[in-house]
């Protein structure tokens, strides 16, 4: 178990300012550089993915649903980033703030569903620059697979970068894990040099990366899981994602739990796995997850996650219990 931090935030003269949570989380990091709370709008650009179109695979990552972990997205027909866009903006109504001024930016385009790189690059540009055109969209976050990054995609980012000095553009890479026999179990259709590759491409070209972990996969210790986020952290990343295991409708994986072939974790056993993960990573880099998103209607366990709210206060309550409270130089884009 990885050691607990004794100091609370208050203590650390410039500290990065938490706002109310035990680490830096994307909420804080919104405050901290634009003032203001700002929200995620998750879009489906109709892309597929090697796992799934053959290159490496048909069937996808064995946890992977058919919405391509994507099941938040707004779209829900061949609609375009801007009519989702605007779908995800009606659905937040009341939540945006200064009603008084719509073009206010505060929304995140996060391009989720499936492999957002995988695509002809001029495909790529138009989806892109759609999003990043919208007056209320600060900047956005491209989830994608690190064997999915050739060149003239990095020169793209690059060209959007200057094209829209204001905004910022995220790339997310789905490690779930540095080891190789759980990284077989789940499909993941590449070894761990690729994701050193990719990611190292991303960092010389100053493109901020989030990097995805899943915890609970089957067969994996508390401490092979520590070291998942050891490797993460050693690298430094902008961001981190950290996912509940959860098993849904319609996935290889929720075949192998309906035939009693693993358990998923228990409320208490995640929280404490996940608070000394937390406690393990630098204080500068942004978590920008904690536990799962499953749709309701396609989750089969672990039942507790769809109670997010309650999860997240248990996990700040047992943090704040434990001290666990992270403060360091603020990391900049």
């Amino acid at each position: 178990m990885p050691n607990t931090p004794a100091s609370e935030e208050t203590d650390r003269p410039g500290a990065i300012p938490l706002h109310g949570k035990p680490y830096y989380s994307l909420d804080a990091w919104c405050k901290n550089t634009y003032g203001y709370k700002c929200y995620k709008i998750a879009l489906n650009a109709h892309m597929t993915c090697p796992n799934r179109d053959g290159t490496c695979g048909t069937r996808g990552c064995i946890f992977c649903s058919a919405g391509g972990s994507g099941d938040f997205a707004v779209d829900t027909a061949d609609k375009s980033v801007d009519e989702q866009l605007c779908e995800g903006v009606r659905a937040l109504h009341g939540k945006l703030g200064d009603a008084s001024d719509p073009t206010r930016p505060n929304l995140i385009a996060y391009f989720q569903a499936y492999t957002n790189t995988y695509a002809p690059t001029g495909y790529l540009e138009k989806v892109y620059s759609e999003a990043l055109s919208h007056p209320r969209v600060l900047g956005i976050s491209i989830a994608t697979r690190p064997d999915c990054l050739p060149v003239e995609v990095l020169d793209l980012i690059d060209a959007l970068k200057l094209r829209y000095p204001g905004k910022f553009i995220w790339v997310e890479l789905g490690l779930q894990t540095i080891h190789e026999k759980s990284a077989e179990y789940i499909r993941r259709g590449y070894a761990l040099p690729v994701f050193e590759d990719a990611y190292f491409r991303l960092k010389a070209r100053d493109i901020p990366v989030i990097v995805h972990l899943i915890l609970g996969l089957p067969g994996e210790t508390a401490e092979q899981i520590y070291e998942s986020v050891r490797y993460v952290d050693a690298r430094k990343p902008f961001g981190v994602k950290l996912q509940l295991l959860h098993v849904l409708r319609g996935t290889d994986l929720a075949d192998h739990y309906l035939a009693g072939e693993f358990k998923t974790l228990t409320r208490e056993a995640y929280l404490t796995l996940l608070a000394d993960c937390l406690e393990l990573l630098s204080p500068d880099i942004v978590v920008h997850r904690v536990t799962g998103d499953g749709s309701k209607k396609d989750l089969i366990a672990p039942t507790w996650s769809s109670h997010k709210k309650d999860v997240l206060n248990a996990l700040h309550r047992l943090m704040r219990e434990r001290k666990s409270h992270a403060a360091g130089p603020h990391n900049a884009l």
